[in-house]
């Protein structure tokens, strides 16, 4: 009797279910999808099924998959000179850094490349720290920066709670959040201006001199997709300057073209003292990150040596990669097929669900970066999965839409709907048909269907 054949899907499978440790993962439960290929906005499955990419994986093929540019770029340099230690200088690290800093405010010409974003978070804040003499970092609780030691502290969800040991400095803040508000606010306005004065009364009762840092997500990703109302920024720049702490602003996930924009601070008119960066400047093709440093804590390290580095600082396989993702992105004006999308396509559809779907709580976003606050009764905002959980409305609705062919970002009880910049309408439209039927079987856990 003949042998049974395996797939080879089978055989990646149960070498990795066998070998790899998987991150933010219960090990035995765990069953991850076999991926075979990729091309575009498509993933394909061990089994030959293809799946329209809704979550850009982590939210870094802002480039989309397999962009024949970038892959050509990486064989090139590959081809040329693979590695090299950071204290030397080559052409795609010099190159790399020149194009990230002509995208970045004016003033902001120096950037330190690290190999993600957390690393990049950390630096900065160590930047600061030696900047100013000064220890603690504040941050929003409805935040992520990371999960290294420092990083997962600054972070304001439910992830850091086992992590955090008091040591890290980190002092959270509400940041403002008007469909959930922490103020008791009725309008943007009021939101704004309330968040800012908690912040500022904060600061002043833990003793402005004790703070190095501020750091924030332009907007928030993996917390929720919440673009702050109008002057929060701006005034966050205020109190920052008031009390000599430096501004962070951690463009990590909004970043790149995410937003509609080469960066998320573009949006606001702001220029904060530093920005770190990662995923969407080569979408994640080869690790990279960094720290875009304006002059006045450049300086600091003009005669000062920075007690800080990285082996695989500025990698020459990751810059050439992301010198290429830059070029390609302003060849093919994707950053404007991202802002054209969110405006014209993707905000509109995602609102027409939200008019159908009594699940649907909240539609928030710009670009290419939106999410969908699922809540089991619109009147009171109860989620549909508790904070820092799951529940089966959302794994059922996520089923849903991964048997028709759609992956979503899914963070507790929100979608986060985050394809690629190339993004096409046609294929908005067949996802936002995909997620419909979703939302059908979320809208089965809400009180308007009992």
């Amino acid at each position: 009797m003949a042998a049974p054949v395996i797939s080879t899907a089978q055989v990646t499978y149960d070498t990795d279910r066998a070998h790899v440790f998987h991150s933010w993962s219960a090990q035995k439960s765990l069953r991850p999808m076999v991926i075979e290929r990729s091309e575009g906005c498509r993933l394909w499955d061990g089994d030959g099924r293809s799946y329209l990419d809704f979550t850009s994986q982590l939210v870094f093929t802002n480039i989309g998959h397999q962009h024949p540019r970038v892959v050509a770029a990486i064989q090139e340099q590959a081809a040329k000179l693979c590695t090299i230690a950071p204290a030397h200088a080559n052409d795609a690290r010099a190159e790399a850094a020149r194009l990230v800093a002509e995208v970045a405010p004016d003033g902001m010409d120096k950037v330190f490349f690290t190999n993600g974003g957390a690393d990049a978070n950390e630096h900065a804040v160590r930047m600061a720290r030696l900047h100013t003499g000064r220890y603690k970092v504040l941050s929003a609780f409805r935040s992520y920066h990371g999960a290294t030691a420092e990083t997962i502290n600054f972070s304001g969800d439910h992830r850091r709670w086992i992590n955090d040991y008091g040591s890290a400095g980190a002092v959270h803040f509400h940041a403002p959040f008007l469909y959930r508000s922490e103020f008791h606010s009725e309008t943007e306005q009021q939101e704004c201006e309330r968040a800012l004065e908690h912040l500022d009364s904060l600061i002043r009762f833990e003793g402005p001199q004790a703070f190095a840092a501020l750091l924030i997500e332009t907007i928030p990703g993996t917390s929720g997709i919440m673009p702050p109302p109008p002057g929060y920024l701006a005034g966050v720049r205020e109190i920052c300057d008031r009390y000599g702490i430096v501004m962070i602003c951690d463009e990590v996930m909004a970043g790149f073209g995410r937003t509609g924009a080469w960066l998320a601070v573009d949006h606001y008119d702001v220029t904060p003292d530093l920005i770190t960066f990662a995923k969407g400047v080569n979408s994640g093709y080869v690790p990279l990150g960094g720290v875009i440093i304006g002059e006045r804590i450049a300086s600091t390290f003009d005669d000062r040596v920075y007690q800080g580095g990285l082996t695989y600082s500025g990698h020459p396989l990751a810059c050439a990669a992301a010198v290429a993702t830059i070029e390609t992105m302003r060849d093919e004006g994707i950053v404007e097929n991202a802002a054209a999308i969110g405006r014209d396509v993707l905000g509109p559809g995602l609102r027409a669900l939200a008019d159908k779907h009594p699940s649907v709580g909240d539609v928030r976003g710009l670009g290419v970066f939106w999410a969908l606050d699922l809540v089991r009764d619109r009147e009171t905002k109860e989620p549909l999965a508790p904070y820092g959980g799951t529940s089966p409305a959302i794994g059922e609705t996520l089923a849903a839409a991964k048997d028709n062919g759609l992956l979503v970002f899914n963070q507790y009880h929100r979608l986060h709907i985050v394809p690629p910049c190339i993004i096409t309408p046609d294929e908005v439209r067949e996802g936002l048909a995909i997620l419909d039927a979703a939302l059908d079987v979320a809208d089965s856990h809400t009180v308007s269907d009992r």
